[in-house]
């Protein structure tokens, strides 16, 4: 049965401004106030928008094509300056590179003497490395500075280390397929030559798009020799999946219900956006799904390019001979998983480990890993009795919550190798602050991007987590993906292949998007980006109860709609429609005690500024603000000094404190997370009996707030109060 193609039609989004991650202040930078008119311009886009497209996008994409072709002939430049005493002295200092290496992490890696000198031998065929750190502290030096190894795939007298064919290949070639059999979708999606008209037609035609329905997941029933899994993950997954299982793990039930349908859509190559991955619930199960795909991907790769060595040698084939033997991308990384946080590097490394090894008795080698736990994983910390957060907080942020960080893995023979060389690793692991500060920006004398010129699968996992971080550091990578290397990297061209030459690789790029939400940033980035010739599948759960049902206390929600004319414009819109119409209403005295949260920052400066250009009684709590600071603003509101209290929702995010004394709640804009808004309401408490009468919600909405208020009231009522006539709805809860 074929799987769904399901595209969803938008307009092209516009580029937004987050910020860093406010757990950590030695890495939070100022907002320049220049970046007000671009967060206009940025306002998350809905359902509700027209379908034509934005023709600006186009003018952009123009240009950036005219630079990759210049940028092309710049590579194949770089071919005519390489000597073959240049080879042997970048060899050289390859080698004393690796030595200095493995000597310095000696004893922190899990093999023995002679597999370590066998490593350091296949370390030698690396080509330029990219820094662990933005300091260079792993060794090596700024990015693009470093010497690179003109023979990556194909030098004869090192290629035995690099082999998988004995580790895998071999044991099976009795009974193995080949790699370009008509069934394996890996061989039908990378050896697929499209044509000049076929890659215009993609880019211009209008899309189609198919709705279907499944009321119940995993009613299909999947055969692991159906899927075509690389040994050994047939019967590792089994065994690394069996913790989600209900029954004992076996052949016929490998998946979970959750688990059936998206691995379907990624084992076919289509783009999938999953926006119901939660770090409480289905967070582990999705990440054993893509993470199996990675290393059946990778395994595949990798296994064609070794047979396709071993024909080369034995049929004594020249460069070029033989078109046939393109299997290459223009650079080695094939893989990007991109994710918020170290503690999810680790697992996703910690899975990987698991599918190779499985309950194999000779336990596969892996290189660095002492020193991989011990910058990645993190100690338990004792943690006062008194303090609580919610559960999905604590899902979160468990273990290592830093967000800087860039690692490569190579996986080589029956070993994996942590912190490889960039060009010279299978997989590549990020966060996004890791990437942004490495890919560096226009201007930037060491930037270094060439390693995203051929990744052939990109997983954005947890992006509402990013989302929260620094959306512009997603927006920048995605800016950079698939664009044609500046630099040659030793490639042989004989063996990158032809869409790859012809710079269509992001039609032939998988991205697999997950989240805990809907959002419309992200799904913009879906839309734009994601532009696989196989087609895209996007998930859509109809909110019907909306978390207002989850408020507790007896309370009134008036809901007011604000007009704007266009999305541009929602912005001005709504501080002219705060001022002019809330805000006059809670100037009085009697309106003490009231907290105003606000989901961007932006807004929040805007309107702490008006509040002290105005004299207003107000204290404020950001991410940004001192420890002592946010102490003292909730000790001014508690005891009714200050009369307002602005408060950002990445505050809300990061930190989850109980403010007390609200008597007035203001949502200048509806929350990003939906169930922040029924955590908000149930914060108001009575001190006394009787003083719940008092309390009020006012809620800040227009049309193009369709996704988010639907989360809050439900999809029905979110239609009827968005084409109603009438401006104000009120809703009350906690009645008996």
């Amino acid at each position: 049965e074929r799987l769904p193609k399901i595209i969803i039609r938008s307009q092209t989004p516009q580029n937004t401004t987050g910020h860093g991650p406010a757990h950590q202040k030695d890495k939070i930078q100022p907002h320049p106030q220049e970046h007000r008119v671009s967060r206009k311009e940025a306002k998350p886009q809905t359902c509700q928008l027209s379908e034509s497209l934005d023709t600006s996008s186009s003018e952009s994409e123009a240009e950036s094509e005219l630079e990759q072709v210049s940028g092309y002939n710049r590579l194949l430049a770089t071919l005519k300056d390489v000597s073959k005493e240049d080879e042997e002295e970048e060899e050289e200092e390859d080698r004393v590179i690796d030595e200095t290496e493995m000597n310095l992490e000696d004893g922190d890696s899990d093999i023995s003497v002679e597999e370590e000198t066998a490593v350091a031998s296949t370390d030698m065929q690396k080509n330029a490395a990219l820094p662990a750190d933005p300091k260079g502290k792993d060794g090596h030096g700024p990015p693009g500075t470093s010497e690179e190894s003109p023979e990556e795939f194909t030098d004869a007298k090192h290629e035995s280390l690099f082999s998988l064919e004995t580790n895998f290949l071999e044991e099976e070639r009795e009974g193995n397929c080949s790699l370009k059999a008509l069934q394996d979708p890996f061989a039908q999606h990378v050896n697929k030559e499209l044509k000049e008209k076929e890659i215009q037609a993609v880019a211009t035609n209008p899309k189609t798009t198919h709705q279907l329905k499944w009321p119940i997941l995993g009613q299909r029933d999947i055969d692991l020799k159906s899927l075509h899994l690389q040994k050994p993950l047939e019967s590792t997954w089994i065994k690394t999946n069996s913790q989600f299982l209900s029954g004992p793990p076996n052949s016929s039930s490998p998946f979970t219900p959750l688990q059936k349908e998206p691995f379907l859509i990624m084992n076919s190559y289509r783009d999938l956006f999953y926006p119901e991955r939660t770090a409480l619930k289905n967070g582990e199960e999705n990440r054993h799904v893509y993470c199996l795909h990675v290393i059946n991907h990778v395994l595949k790769a990798n296994a064609q390019v070794l047979t396709n060595n071993s024909r080369c040698r034995s049929q004594k084939l020249g460069v070029g001979d033989d078109d046939d033997f393109r299997d290459q991308g223009l650079t080695r990384p094939k893989v990007l998983t991109v994710v918020p946080f170290r503690e999810a590097a680790l697992r996703v490394v910690q899975l990987f480990i698991s599918l190779l090894e499985g309950d194999s008795k000779k336990k596969i080698i892996v290189s660095n890993k002492k020193r991989f736990n011990g910058e990645y994983g993190s100690e338990s910390k004792e943690r006062p009795p008194n303090l609580k957060r919610p559960e999905d907080y604590e899902a979160v942020f468990v273990g290592n919550i830093d967000d800087h960080f860039r690692t490569g893995v190579a996986i080589l023979q029956r070993s994996i190798r942590l912190y490889a060389p960039f060009y010279s690793s299978d997989i590549l692991i990020a966060s996004p602050l890791g990437l942004r500060t490495i890919i560096g920006g226009e201007g930037e004398k060491k930037r270094e991007f060439d390693f995203l010129s051929s990744i052939e699968l990109l997983i954005i996992d947890q992006a509402d987590i990013s989302l929260m971080q620094n959306w512009e550091h997603v927006l920048h990578l995605m800016n950079h993906m698939d664009l044609l290397p500046l630099d040659s990297h030793g490639v042989d061209f004989s063996r990158v292949r032809m869409w790859s030459l012809n710079n269509w690789s992001k039609y032939y790029r998988q991205t697999l998007l997950s989240g805990a939400l809907q959002d419309a940033q992200i799904n913009s980035v879906f839309i734009k980006y994601c532009v696989d010739v196989q087609g895209q599948v996007a998930v859509r759960n109809v909110p019907m109860t909306g978390c207002i049902s989850h408020v507790l206390v007896q309370l009134p929600h008036v809901f007011q709609r604000m007009e704007a004319e266009n999305l541009a414009s929602v912005i001005d819109a709504r501080f002219n429609f705060f001022v002019n119409k809330i805000l006059p209403q809670y100037r009085d005295a009697v309106m003490s005690h009231t907290l105003i949260y606000v989901p961007s920052y932006f807004d929040f400066v805007h309107l702490r500024n008006y509040f002290k250009k105005e004299e207003l009684n107000f204290t404020h709590i950001c991410e940004y603000a001192q420890k002592s600071g946010v102490s003292r603003a909730r000790d001014f509101f508690l005891q009714g000094e200050k009369q307002f209290l602005l408060l950002t929702e990445r505050f809300h995010f990061y930190k989850r404190y109980t403010i007390t004394g609200i008597r007035n709640l203001i949502f200048y804009e509806l929350p990003t997370y939906p169930h922040f808004y029924s955590e908000v309401c149930n914060v108001l408490q009575a001190t006394t009996r009787g003083e719940e009468a008092a309390w009020t919600c006012t809620v800040l909405y227009s049309k193009y707030d369709a996704q988010r208020l639907a989360a809050v009231v439900g999809v029905e009522w979110a239609a009827q109060m968005l084409q109603s006539k009438k401006n104000v709805h009120l809703f009350i809860t906690g009645e008996r």
